[in-house]
């Protein structure tokens, strides 16, 4: 990939943007950082506020800086706020999706596009299995990306994450986890996490190596292809309580509802990335050890 190259990365202000940011920065990208609010980011990166469901903020957008590369992390991704608000959700992942790529398409039509879709994304032939307005806004997201790319000839990539963890803000479930033991150390009581089921179980990628992944996408993804970026390996949230008792003195007590139950999600298979030369680099148990000194040092400014 051209060392100068112009790259787009939405979504700049969330957890994985940030990250996202800092790794395209060290590898010398002229980067526009995109964002909904004011961005306060370190580096030589250009920030811009655009409001990604407005067309012609978009198309003004991208007639300004001329990308090209487009790396699209932009969304709302809270299954729980998809319910009680389904069409902005549809707005903010669909219609954005739609609003960049065409813009794209008009003013900078030679741009690779590397498109953050989602694991509870579906096959639309199965629209009746259908979970959350979260997964058809991701669905109708990748749709729309897939027909543009066949439509318009455009470079087009999907990368479907697993559930990403690491240090930084986050609503993730270890995050939520690292909070809780950080709060509970500073003030010296015990720590009673509360877990529906601790057997359900998720495959638990570090972002960094999704940052890694993406990284690649943009230099040797396949046009229309659909990319899974996982680590290939369940864990259930027992495991991820377990390795937080390493890395804690204090003692981790578990309320859950149910604990009979094993959920064993199919894990999404990385293979296609493997073949690309990609592989993950960070063991969960370094993960968990960066996030809880991320949710620490937050706990010391406090």
């Amino acid at each position: 990939m051209n060392q100068q190259g112009k790259l787009i990365i939405t979504g700049a202000n969330g957890f994985t943007g940030r990250h996202a940011c800092a790794h395209f920065l060290k590898s010398g990208f002229d980067i526009t950082a995109v964002s909904r609010k004011k961005l306060n980011i370190e580096g030589k990166i250009t920030a811009e506020c655009c409001n990604l469901t407005n067309g012609n903020d978009v198309n003004n957008l991208i007639k300004r800086t001329k990308p090209q590369y487009l790396l699209h992390l932009a969304g709302q991704n809270h299954v729980g706020e998809s319910w009680l608000e389904p069409v902005s959700t549809l707005e903010a992942n669909t219609m954005s999706t739609a609003y960049l790529i065409d813009a794209i398409r008009k003013q900078s039509p030679a741009c690779k596009i590397v498109i953050v879709g989602s694991a509870l994304q579906i096959d639309p032939i199965s629209i009746s299995s259908i979970p959350h307005p979260y997964s058809l806004s991701k669905t109708l997201q990748v749709l729309i990306a897939k027909s543009w790319a066949v439509l318009y000839n455009m470079d087009i990539i999907i990368a479907k994450p697993s559930n990403l963890i690491g240090p930084g803000l986050s609503n993730g479930v270890c995050s939520i986890f690292a909070k809780k033991i950080a709060e509970m150390e500073k003030m010296g009581t015990e720590t009673v996490l509360e877990v529906d089921n601790p057997n359900v179980q998720r495959d638990f990628l570090d972002v960094r190596d999704a940052v890694r992944a993406y990284d690649l996408l943009l230099r040797r993804g396949q046009s229309g292809e659909t990319y899974d970026v996982a680590s290939g390996t369940n864990r259930s949230l027992e495991d991820i309580i377990e390795g937080y008792r390493t890395v804690t003195t204090g003692e981790i007590k578990v309320n859950s509802q149910r604990n009979d139950l094993i959920e064993n999600k199919m894990a999404i298979n990385p293979i296609k990335l493997v073949n690309l030369g990609w592989k993950p680099s960070i063991p969960l148990e370094s993960s968990l050890v960066d996030i809880l000194a991320f949710h620490r040092e937050l706990k010391e400014k406090c």
